[in-house]
């Protein structure tokens, strides 16, 4: 059945309209996004398969590829960038929202919050720097790198140039392990030490490198193994 079919009040724009955003499953609310359907199936009825594709899971969704969204039958290139952007906007939505600049860091697990729904679901490796002031509240952040599935390279010039601009007397390194597995590797161990000894000839104190796997988190500062979130 199309959508156009439907009684009114079972089409998610107008379902959307009349009662609200909160009324729709997630499979109505991709719908809308997707806006078409198939000559055989409706947009709800892809959207469905594409949820299932990522096994019900919003979080799953977030980390396909625009390729792996198209394996779908009925969703194309226009509509796989719009999910991705929806995705992102919802990553970027959560990030805003835990990442109080008026909130002294304290701990790995305050990193952890704020930089999580930004990694969630990568099937790649990110490399960030977070540049704190003297009492340690955040002055900015940056993507350093992105791409590889096992081997994160920091430019330790380019973070201590921009600890300089930025003036800040405190930095944090995160990154991200696809794999799963939050433990340290020994390339990670290295750079991290070189990063260390670099910032101490400026004054700049690496306050601590954080390692982010799924739910899981290994930092360096507390030299622990890795610790879950709930």
């Amino acid at each position: 059945m199309k959508i156009s079919e439907m009684r009114p009040e079972e089409r998610p724009r107008e379902k959307l309209v009349e009662k609200g955003a909160k009324t729709l499953d997630n499979s109505e609310l991709i719908a809308i996004m997707l806006r078409t359907g198939t000559g055989k199936r409706n947009a709800v009825e892809i959207a469905s398969e594409l949820l299932a594709s990522a096994g019900n899971s919003l979080s799953e969704l977030a980390g396909f590829s625009m390729e792996k969204m198209r394996e779908i039958n009925g969703i194309g290139a226009d509509k796989a960038v719009t999910v991705a952007a929806a995705m992102e906007l919802g990553k970027r939505f959560i990030y805003e929202k835990n990442a109080e600049k008026h909130i002294s860091i304290t701990g790995a697990r305050q990193i952890f919050d704020i930089m999580f729904p930004l990694m969630k679901g990568l099937a790649h490796e990110e490399c960030w720097v977070i540049f704190l002031n003297r009492a340690n509240y955040i002055i900015g952040k940056e993507l350093l790198s992105s791409g590889g599935m096992t081997a994160t390279v920091i430019d330790v010039k380019m973070i201590l140039r921009r600890a300089l601009e930025k003036k800040a007397q405190g930095i944090i390194l995160v990154h991200n392990h696809p794999s799963g597995n939050p433990a340290p590797g020994t390339n990670d161990v290295k750079q991290t030490m070189i990063l260390k000894k670099a910032a101490e000839t400026f004054d700049i104190s690496l306050v601590d490198h954080i390692v982010i796997a799924d739910r899981k988190y290994y930092s360096f500062a507390d030299e622990a193994t890795s610790t879950a979130a709930p």
